[in-house]
């Protein structure tokens, strides 16, 4: 029996790809241009390699900033096409006012619009060949479940929504019961054969498997891992696929399954770099603060009507309360009825502090926490202690997010919008726990990048 694999592509080896090819892309482009046509603002050659790897940093960087690199924006056209003029536009100004590194401004001002076609239409038509002939075909998986059908259709649904590439073959009831649906019902000693006739590079064995059930799979399982097929684990999986942590709301304090969180925690040198930055964009932060305070006094006066600024209790690292910093976003005495959730489209926000959250401008005076040391910039967003015992009486594990300073952006905040009700609140935990468990400076990086994409397209709420 062979087993003749399909090609898949993983979530990272994806985003590799698309940068890959959107260099190649663009410096293929610009090289030929010079080749064949009058344009000698860009030429490649080896006196001047690094204008080449400028470019590359800055299509990148600014790509990433403008989800250029996100999956699902990149598999769509029309949100890749806005994408696309805007890394475009950002890249070409970019580099036309860093002459330090780049070539010198041409005489001929036509060069640059040229440099900024040639740029556009090779990303127009590189990503749309991969809309067209990659992402609706080579990222299939093909994938057998094997576990309690209890829950196996739970699961299934929750990995085609975060991966809709993942195609489900069948599953392997470990029970002896049927799933509803038009799951495929797969018999142990048939496993092989399903695996071998539908081209199945990948089983996800779910985690409630007993010793005894385990041990009948072994042989099988084995046989299957020698010929190549990758077994994994469904928690592992779904981390690996969502960023976050597969947590529910009947986990109990078992933080074992969550361990080793991330050795940076207690790494000396990551917390002092971090505390540097923490203290220097704070100053910058407040600077910028002080020179808008003219105009937002006067925009707050006409549309907020009360004071600028407020303070609230939040829980900080280690459950230790601290009063936070904040532009006032609400009407006064909002919560005089006590406190409730902010939902989407809150009546009590003032059309003023619509805007301030749409550009997160409110949470802006928290650098003053920041600087105190109650708060860092990245780390989980600091809640209301009213809110904790509410929370933490239903997710028993949410107490875990205090083992670090809340931040004034985090992983949460940057992949889920706020929460306004306990499956919000579960929903941001785990994402929470996704960046105790691997907090390290790249993710601090992607969290930074993926902050500037949410101001610059006004997703705060």
């Amino acid at each position: 029996m062979t087993n003749k694999k399909k090609m898949h592509f993983e979530i990272s080896e994806r985003k590799i790809l698309l940068r890959v090819f959107d260099i190649f892309f663009v410096l293929f482009t610009l090289y030929f241009i010079g080749k064949f046509f009058y344009f000698d603002y860009f030429q490649i050659n080896s006196s001047n390699y690094y204008w080449t790897i400028v470019l590359a940093c800055y299509i990148n960087v600014i790509g990433t900033i403008f989800e250029m690199y996100n999956l699902q924006v990149a598999s769509n056209k029309f949100q890749i096409l806005k994408s696309i003029i805007l890394t475009t536009a950002v890249t070409t100004l970019l580099y036309l006012l860093t002459p330090f590194y780049t070539p010198i401004l041409p005489s001929n001002r036509l060069q640059i619009l040229l440099f900024f076609f040639a740029i556009l239409v090779s990303l127009l038509i590189w990503r749309n060949a991969y809309i067209v002939f990659l992402a609706t075909n080579r990222f299939i998986k093909r994938v057998i479940f094997v576990g309690s059908s209890k829950k196996i259709e739970k699961l299934i649904e929750e990995l085609t929504k975060v991966n809709p590439h993942y195609k489900i073959v069948g599953h392997v009831s470990i029970d002896d019961k049927k799933t509803k649906g038009n799951i495929k019902q797969i018999d142990l000693e048939s496993l092989a054969d399903e695996v071998s006739k539908n081209h199945v590079s990948e089983i996800i064995v779910t985690s409630d498997l007993s010793k005894s059930v385990y041990s009948e799979l072994y042989t099988h399982l084995l046989q299957l891992l020698e010929k190549g097929v990758v077994i994994r684990e469904y928690s592992e999986l779904y981390e690996y696929s969502t960023n976050r942590l597969p947590i529910q709301f009947d986990d109990n304090k078992e933080l074992y399954k969550f361990f080793p969180f991330s050795r940076n925690n207690q790494n000396a040198l990551y917390i002092y770099y971090n505390r540097f930055l923490d203290i220097l964009f704070s100053f910058i932060g407040l600077l910028c603060l002080v020179l808008l305070i003219p105009f937002l006094s006067l925009l707050n006066l006409i549309w907020n009507k009360g004071p600028l600024f407020y303070t609230q209790e939040r829980v900080g690292k280690n459950n230790i309360p601290f009063k936070i910093y904040k532009l006032r976003t609400m009407i006064v005495n909002a919560e005089s009825k006590g406190a409730v959730f902010a939902t989407t489209n809150d009546v009590r926000i003032t059309p003023f502090g619509k805007f301030l959250r749409r550009l997160r401008i409110d949470e802006v005076p928290q650098f003053i926490n920041v600087l105190k040391g109650e708060m860092a910039i990245i780390g989980p967003r600091p809640e209301r202690p009213v809110f904790v015992d509410e929370i933490a009486a239903n997710i028993p594990l949410y107490q875990i997010r205090h083992v670090i300073k809340p931040g004034l952006t985090g992983w949460a905040q940057v992949n889920y919008p706020y929460g306004e009700n306990l499956e919000d609140s579960l929903m941001k935990l785990r994402y929470d726990l996704y960046y105790i468990k691997h907090r390290s400076l790249f993710l601090d990086i992607n969290i930074v990048i993926k902050t500037l994409s949410t101001v610059l397209f006004a997703r705060g709420q």
